[in-house]
């Protein structure tokens, strides 16, 4: 593609999801990504004088899907054509394309292209859309934290959670929510002796204070922090051996470990 750069913009919804915005360089048409609310993007169409060209789904839970039917009424009373993408593993009503692992979605209105990972975890049908520069990864990985585990298992979560490990570590996240401070509470009590956790803190704390948003992350930040794909360094085994009593051996069980206290912590 001529141009896998489009501009990426938060709309603020509900307490505290993101949906993204994208836009090609030219700005005219934008893509949208897991709109719970359909109002807030409205807002922001009719502010900005864009057409609404496509809507991307990463799984099936209302805060990301409950503004779909709006958003396609509006387009529809427009006469714009929407193309909305979404899982093949979860049941979403308004999917014109479903997707799975290594499916190209080629946004031509945009000048970019997005490939496709199956991330199960948080939902049986979780899914990410990247490229050469960012990953718009849904519930599954947080700044500093990652989704519940509400269908998949722990080793599910956990080869999610390493397919985005392996991205390039330049690779911008926008994940749905602004979770970045609860988490790195508990990344704190999980790693106390992490400097560049500490670091990452101040700047993080900073940012809130300002009502800055935390997010996009990029995965060589989250390699430094984030607990949940820390999993084979022996500073995370052993909290997960010293929460347990038990020595776990592998990485996954090591995940499941630190993924249950995060439940309760």
């Amino acid at each position: 593609m001529a141009n896998l750069h489009p501009i990426v913009t938060a709309i603020k919804a509900f307490n505290d999801n993101y949906i993204w915005a994208i836009s090609g360089q030219n700005k005219d048409k934008i893509a949208l990504v897991d709109p719970g609310d359909a109002l807030v993007c409205i807002e922001y169409i009719e502010k900005n004088n864009v057409i609404l060209a496509a809507i991307l789904v990463t799984h099936h839970h209302r805060d990301h899907v409950g503004g779909i039917k709006k958003l396609l009424e509006y387009a529809e009373a427009k006469a714009w054509p929407v193309t909305v993408y979404g899982p093949a593993n979860e049941s979403i009503a308004q999917l014109d394309v479903t997707l799975k692992e290594n499916d190209a979605v080629n946004l031509a209105e945009l000048d970019c292209q997005f490939t496709v990972l199956d991330l199960p975890g948080h939902t049986k049908g979780h899914i990410a859309y990247h490229n050469d520069t960012m990953a718009f990864c849904g519930d599954t990985l947080f700044s500093g934290g990652c989704g519940r585990l509400f269908e998949g298992t722990p080793e599910q979560m956990h080869h999610s959670l390493t397919k985005l490990a392996n991205l390039s570590p330049d690779t911008l996240i926008y994940c749905a929510h602004e979770y970045t401070q609860a988490n790195l509470a508990f990344a704190l009590a999980v790693e106390p002796n992490n400097s560049d956790l500490h670091n990452y803190v101040e700047q993080v704390d900073n940012k809130r204070q300002q009502n800055q948003a935390t997010i996009p992350t990029n995965i060589a930040q989250e390699l430094l922090i984030n607990p949940f794909l820390r999993c084979h360094e022996k500073s995370i085994k052993l909290a997960a051996q010293a929460y347990t009593n038990q020595n776990k051996s592998s990485d996954s069980e090591v995940f499941s470990v630190i993924r249950a206290w995060k439940d309760n912590f």
